[in-house]
């Protein structure tokens, strides 16, 4: 093992609040977090936008605004509902009606998936589209969100990775017992900045790629994200540190646990599109 002080350590120490309201107020501020989300979902119109503009998409961009504000209160509701489930579960039982605090923090993915799922049926039934259609392009525009979300993980000093004494290694104050001298904080594998990278611009990458020049059969964009997304999670998990207070299962993380299922649904979806396409041309 290296010296722990052969390495000038960047110490993780940012404000999480953009900027913060005078006393009185019922919010303390705006956080990087919540603005991490709105810009996400612009980025995401706009491309839907584009993709309207050039005949990728059924929907107008009306609809484009209709469908985001779907998804918006579908990957709200979904991520805090998921977190409360999967890994705050006693909590919630405790006192339900906190899962109503999205102010305080606590959003799942894998639970945000859920919701966008029901959300893009819903939109779908409503206005008599394509379900796999509707999900090629949400999956397509959706990981610029996830990227600006784990750099607000990042910003918050949250959801640090594993110890370790490499050169690009890390320290995050909040990772010890507050007052602990920075001297004495181990440095960290910034595991936000790992699956930033990998959950959101190596995915975005691929599914734009997959999108404007591959012609795959309808949904199985949809299948290859959550494969993909599974499989970059559980390589990521690797580097980061399980959430403190939730238990393992079957001696992985929650976010390993979870993403099995995602890429067992990515693999059955793939299937069934091309299932679906091969049964069409024999037809």
């Amino acid at each position: 093992m290296a010296d722990p002080n052969s390495y000038p350590f960047y110490v993780v120490n940012f404000d999480p609040f953009a900027f913060r309201l005078p006393e009185g107020f019922f919010l303390e501020g705006v956080r990087w977090y919540g603005l991490a989300y709105l810009a996400g979902f612009l980025i995401a119109l706009i491309v839907m936008n584009v993709y309207s503009a050039r005949g990728r998409s059924p929907l107008s961009k009306d609809d484009n605004v209709s469908l985001i504000t779907y998804l918006l209160f579908g990957v709200i509701l979904g991520g805090r509902i998921g977190y409360m489930l999967f890994y705050d579960f006693s909590a919630f039982v405790e006192n339900p009606i906190i899962v109503f605090q999205i102010w305080k923090g606590g959003m799942a993915s894998h639970g945000g998936f859920i919701g966008v799922l029901l959300s893009i049926l819903i939109y779908a039934r409503s206005r008599k589209v394509s379900f796999w259609t509707l999900s090629d392009i949400v999956v397509s525009v959706a990981t610029p969100g996830i990227f600006l979300g784990r750099i607000a993980n990042f910003i918050n000093g949250e959801l640090w990775g594993k110890i370790a004494y490499l050169p690009w290694a890390m320290k995050f104050p909040h990772s010890v017992k507050y007052g602990t001298p920075i001297e004495n904080i181990p440095p960290r594998h910034p595991s936000q900045l790992y699956e930033a990278f990998g959950e959101g611009l190596f995915l975005f990458a691929y599914c734009q790629l997959r999108f404007w020049l591959g012609k795959p059969p309808k949904g199985q964009l949809s299948g290859e994200f959550l494969l993909l997304y599974g499989l970059v999670r559980i390589a990521c998990e690797v580097f980061r540190e399980p959430d403190e207070g939730v238990s393992l299962i079957l001696g992985m993380s929650r976010g390993t646990f979870y993403s099995i299922f995602a890429i067992a649904a990515g693999v059955g979806i793939i299937a069934y599109a091309r299932f679906r396409a091969d049964r069409k041309l024999s037809k």
